[in-house]
């Protein structure tokens, strides 16, 4: 099974990107975020053409997440109110569109898109850390669900200096702050492991390069896109990798697709 994670800044602009991507790589699920399109101006017609179906939460301009497969999308869930039903907090953050989910092939695939944060000093941080607030208390509920979890997305958190091309320059602001990594434990607890780190240890590998002061060229980027596993499927996973080939396509994305490779599930021996 192979499950990945993409920001694409603009499903309408990368449209053709993904649909190419898609068609090659053929993953069973993709977790997009940044899709900036309202629900009715989502493009369904071109991506069923290739045999994908689409579950989808978004807005105009702003925000926006989809989860695209073409196996069964089951159970649907919009928003932090799936789970949380009753929660101030929760239904307020819902505003933006910023968290699905669904039952794929037996897996339970959580697709987020965090707030960037903006900066320290920003009402924006505020924010940020109260959302990670939220997640914490709706993966609580999902894991008590007991379901095999995948959680991916954006996270807008480099998770350790090894993830910043800078780290001596970037450690402690906005995505690399001590509240905002602490908030990202929390939310992960001891039993969601980053899938890419099961694998890879070195720094050097990035999935977000900033459109801005040459960062692709210069390979100045973050790790900021992330493939979370519950115990079970990180005992079936074979390989994670960012696709950075994507990025430095014509008019990209500033992020790279991030896959995660999971070996099929053991069929139950049958019963004598």
């Amino acid at each position: 099974m192979r499950i990945a994670t993409w920001n694409v800044n603009s499903i309408r602009s990368r449209q053709e990107h993904l649909l190419a991507w898609l068609d090659q790589s053929r993953p069973d699920v993709v977790g997009l975020q940044e899709t900036k399109v309202p629900d009715g101006e989502f493009p369904h017609g071109p991506l069923e053409a290739l045999g994908y179906q689409a579950a989808v939460s978004g807005q105009k301009t702003y925000n926006g997440v989809a989860l695209l497969s073409p196996h069964d999308l089951e159970d649907v869930r919009v928003g932090f109110t799936a789970l949380l039903p009753g929660d101030a907090e929760a239904e307020a953050l819902g505003e933006q569109r910023r968290v699905i989910s669904a039952w794929v092939e037996g897996v339970r695939v959580v697709d987020l898109y965090v707030p960037n944060g903006s900066a320290l000093e920003s009402d924006k941080y505020g924010y940020k850390l109260a959302w990670l607030g939220c997640l914490r208390r709706y993966l609580d509920v999902q894991r008590s669900q007991g379901e095999p979890l995948c959680v991916l997305g954006d996270f807008n958190i480099a998770p350790e200096a090894r993830d910043i091309h800078d780290p001596a320059r970037l450690e402690g602001g906005i995505m690399a702050s001590a509240a905002e990594r602490e908030a990202l434990r929390a939310c992960l607890g001891d039993d969601l492991q980053d899938a890419f780190r099961l694998f890879a240890s070195a720094t050097g590998h990035w999935s977000w390069w900033d459109y801005r002061s040459g960062g692709w060229p210069r390979d100045r980027g973050w790790r900021i896109d992330h493939v979370y596993l519950c115990p079970l499927l990180q005992q079936r996973a074979l390989g994670c990798r960012i696709d950075r080939d994507e990025r430095g396509r014509e008019r990209p994305s500033d992020h790279a697709p991030v896959v995660v490779e999971l070996a099929d599930e053991p069929e139950e021996d049958p019963e004598e």
